[in-house]
């Protein structure tokens, strides 16, 4: 008798586990079809308003420069007026194309975060690169004493370039770090845990630099805080293009084990995923998106939390194929709009730019979180 009940037991899990496959292909199938459908259109609209704020972000500052001026030098590389080309090339291309840059590594991070842990409230910063990124240039900037002090701001150009490689540094080290943990530890959830204590132990160590700083060291490290799209220099561009084109690639290739994992590391396993490979090539992308914002930009939030968010709001779709190139785009039309804002066009004054993306991307989780209290997906 007990061998009659154990062999229906045993054909009833069968029958529950079938089902939940079956499920689980028709999820993957719909997720196929949505591919296919109206969606692409969006990416369309996306690449259109891209191009739209990227004139306008050329055109627009203290100077206003007419649109026929901006497509000439872009262009022919000249100008009705000679500064005008010396505006644009010099200045305001490489504040538009870093902008760029950062959005779609911010934003693409995110959305790696966000499917990995399954957390709709997951960021980039999450597992400490960005901590680590901060401690870099506290180490630079708090420690150099007065003497020190008056030495970076006397380097100029090289001033800022010691402060990128620190944060770059930092953020490196961190990596390093995160991806031997990764290698050793399977839970996704100890990972995340570990990450947020080490930017806590990390926030500890800036906060005990900055107690016993020079308040003119202070004010600049806390500037650094604000973040800032305009200190990339054009000779520093190529290499934060090419770390963030690295980051992007490296994500492309884990669209579809990102698919899988939408419908749980069971399921992912059961399609014959490495997680454990998975696993390190999302922290791998996410740290080199992440490092390389740091270092060059500073500290830029909300972007990176917001945008794969705005994108599933767009798209209408949670495939990655989609998602992917949505995200880059959307990612890169929220930052171009944060620096236009943040330059206050017609004046010569700057708002810090994690106010304006704080002002952007807040509304955005605030309302992710009313929809998850309502029960809405």
């Amino acid at each position: 008798m007990s061998q009659l009940a154990g062999k229906a037991a045993h054909h009833a899990t069968a029958e529950r586990i079938g089902a939940r496959k079956a499920s689980n292909r028709r999820s993957a199938s719909r997720a196929s079809r949505q591919f296919t459908g109206a969606r692409p259109m969006v990416l369309i609209l996306l690449l259109a308003l891209l191009g739209a704020l990227l004139l306008l972000s050329l055109a627009l500052g203290s100077a206003m420069i007419p649109f026929d001026q901006i497509v000439g030098v872009l262009l022919s590389g000249e100008a009705d007026q000679p500064a005008w080309t010396n505006i644009v090339l010099k200045f305001r291309l490489p504040k538009t194309l870093t902008a760029m840059l950062a959005g779609m590594a911010l934003g693409v991070s995110g959305l790696l975060m966000q499917t990995w842990f399954r957390n709709p409230l997951a960021e980039p910063f999450v597992l400490g690169v960005s901590s680590g990124a901060s401690l870099g240039v506290a180490l630079v900037v708090l420690t150099a004493g007065a003497g020190g002090g008056a030495l970076l701001a006397g380097l100029g150009m090289a001033g800022d370039l010691l402060l990128t490689v620190a944060a770059g540094l930092g953020a490196a080290i961190t990596m390093g770090l995160v991806l031997l943990v990764a290698a050793r530890i399977q839970s996704s959830v100890t990972l995340l845990i570990l990450g947020l204590m080490f930017g806590y132990l990390v926030a500890a160590l800036v906060s005990l630099l900055l107690y016993f700083a020079l308040p003119e060291r202070i004010q600049a490290y806390i500037n650094w805080t604000f973040g800032s799209f305009s200190g990339v220099t054009g000779s520093q561009l190529p290499v934060l293009a090419y770390i963030v084109l690295a980051g992007l690639l490296l994500s492309a290739a884990l669209v579809k084990p990102l698919n899988a994992l939408l419908l749980g590391e069971d399921y992912a396993r059961s399609l014959g995923v490495d997680l454990r490979l998975t696993r390190i090539g999302i922290v791998l992308a996410t740290a080199l998106l992440v490092s390389a914002v740091t270092a060059f930009c500073g500290p830029i939030a909300f972007i990176g939390i917001a945008v794969p968010h705005l994108c599933r709001a767009l798209l209408a779709s949670a495939d990655h194929r989609l998602l992917l190139p949505g995200t880059c785009l959307a990612g890169a039309c929220v930052a171009l709009c944060a620096s236009i804002i943040a330059e206050l066009p017609g004046n010569n004054l700057v708002l810090p730019l994690n106010v304006v993306t704080a002002l952007l991307g807040a509304p955005v989780v605030m309302l992710v979180v009313l929809r998850a209290m309502r029960g809405k997906p």
